[in-house]
């Protein structure tokens, strides 16, 4: 008896040129693909571009969230599906809310409108995006607006920051102007 796992291989070992086999194709994106997929998708004004990113319908994400349920959640989707012959990478990659790609499913040419009425309905303020990032990532940064956020050890007392920048003040105090 003869073995057929060098049919299945997904290497394609010594043989290149195996008797007509069909190469198989990626189901999934790289990290390169998704790097890339990351970085061209829209920046969210005033917050910091690697950990926060819309996607194809506007929604905010966290770079953190991947693969997981929630609105600020999202996944690597692929424009055209991959069951109708889309390729895994990065020309057709983007990122979606979850709940968004899991309503998109197989369809393509989908537009924004259509997206849009997948998502979820809670729009975040930026005080509740910093509380947040501050939860996730243990600080806040702002671009063009350099602060240095206290991190959680240092609200606790349990830190003292060598950094001689000013903290500023998270959580907000209502008697802030």
């Amino acid at each position: 008896m003869s073995s057929s796992s060098p049919q299945r291989s997904r290497s394609g070992g010594n043989n290149s040129s195996s008797s007509g086999a069909k190469e198989e194709r990626p189901r999934f994106f790289d990290s390169k693909a998704k790097s890339m997929c990351w970085a061209k998708a829209e920046t969210v004004p005033s917050r910091h571009p690697e950990r926060w990113r819309k996607d194809a319908a506007g929604n905010i994400v966290c770079k953190r969230f991947c693969n997981c349920q929630g609105c600020l959640c999202f996944e690597y989707d692929h424009i055209i599906p991959y069951s109708k012959g889309g390729e895994s990478v990065v020309e057709n990659c983007q990122i979606l809310q979850t709940r968004v790609n899991r309503f998109k499913a197989d369809k393509d040419q989908v537009g924004t409108t259509q997206l849009q009425g997948f998502s979820c309905d809670i729009k975040f303020t930026d005080k509740e995006l910093d509380i947040i990032e501050m939860a996730v990532y243990g600080d806040v940064i702002r671009p063009g607006n350099q602060c240095r956020c206290r991190t959680v050890a240092e609200m606790l007392g349990k830190y003292k920051s060598k950094d001689h920048m000013a903290a500023c003040k998270l959580p907000y105090n209502d008697e802030s102007s």
